[in-house]
């Protein structure tokens, strides 16, 4: 499991949580990794490998939830030929493959509780079963778990074995969200722009503006470093001015005007009945003004904050639903004192 990222932060938090797993790293016990999606669990399950005595052992990764029920127990304990449909031949499992080694289990809430049964065999005795087969194979593999689960609480719901958690959970290693590390999202956000902007190969890195980097700060990160770094790196890449700093954030990358609604979508709007006049939306109700310019004006803003909520404040997004150019619009902007909107 070769990564391209590395741990960058410098928030207490994070630290701590680092700090942590690299003290951890030298005993041979198992380690449970918590945190929510894009935290870096897979990077802290790497250094505990790293910074372990099996530095030079096999790392084999299992995403737990990316397979079958069906053939989990395959995977992690390996089969004998013809013991199930379609095992032509025997083939070891990933305890066999980390023999002497790491073996890390993510999405590991999602363990049927067969596997999680067997899977206490193999923690508790160290030997493991070919589905098959009548004899156990002795392993030497250290286990890194991680979930984005609250284990406990599927233990009280009977979804997860006690036993197996107890066993487990010699280190807990909890990850901050991105939002509680303080002071890290302007590292991350440079370092990936930087990045970005050298694989474009720009002859240097602009920087994020002032008010695109408010805004990077001010999100609330649902999907944190991996949501941050799509976010940045494109942002670098539909940026058309690589000598200015980047102004341009866009978090959603399905944010259009243009988007279709879908056939389920479709599905749930009714239908107009037979006779039934579809009623347009008024522009506005009260038509009578004594000053026809500031009323215009007055319009003319309203539109503008409209298609700018829409748009969540993407000014270059913004112009093409309006019809307008970027100028035409920051022009605009401009003359209504808008410019800034969606940064405070």
């Amino acid at each position: 499991m070769e990564r391209e990222a590395a741990f960058i932060g410098q928030s207490l938090a994070f630290l701590d949580s680092v700090e942590r797993a690299s003290r951890a790293a030298a005993l041979n016990r198992p380690v449970l990794v918590i945190g929510e999606r894009g935290t870096g669990k897979e990077l802290v399950a790497e250094r505990l490998h790293r910074l372990s005595l099996r530095w030079d052992g096999p790392l084999i990764v299992m995403n737990c939830a990316a397979l079958p029920e069906t053939l989990i127990e395959a995977e992690l304990f390996g089969h004998e030929a013809g013991a199930f449909t379609g095992a032509t031949k025997a083939r070891a499992g990933r305890f066999e493959e980390a023999d002497g080694g790491t073996l890390f289990l993510d999405e590991l809430g999602t363990l049927s509780a067969a596997a999680q049964e067997r899977l206490l065999r193999a923690v508790e005795y160290g030997e493991v079963t070919r589905i098959g087969a009548s004899r156990p194979v002795r392993v030497d593999v250290r286990i890194v778990a991680a979930t984005n689960e609250n284990l406990p609480s599927l233990v009280e719901q009977n979804r997860f074995r006690a036993d197996l958690l107890d066993r487990l959970s010699f280190e807990v290693i909890t990850l901050p969200p991105l939002r509680a590390r303080e002071g890290d999202v302007p590292v991350l956000a440079d370092h990936f722009g930087r990045r970005m902007a050298a694989e474009l190969a720009w002859d240097h890195w602009p920087g994020f503006s002032h008010q695109a980097m408010e805004t990077l700060v001010g999100h609330d990160w649902p999907g944190n470093v991996r949501e941050l770094r799509n976010v940045v790196e494109r942002a670098v890449y539909r940026w058309e001015d690589p000598s200015s700093p980047i102004d341009a954030i866009e978090f959603d990358p399905f944010a259009s005007p243009w988007t279709p609604k879908g056939e389920a979508a479709r599905s749930m709007t009714p239908a107009p009945q037979q006779g039934q006049a579809l009623v347009p939306t008024p522009v506005n109700d009260d038509l009578d003004c004594d000053d026809f310019k500031a009323a215009c004006e007055a319009h003319e803003r309203k539109l503008l904050e409209a298609a700018l909520r829409r748009c969540r404040y993407n000014q270059r997004l913004t112009a093409k639903a309006l019809a307008l150019t970027y100028d035409q619009l920051r022009h605009a902007l401009r003359r209504h004192d808008l410019l800034q909107a969606g940064h405070s």
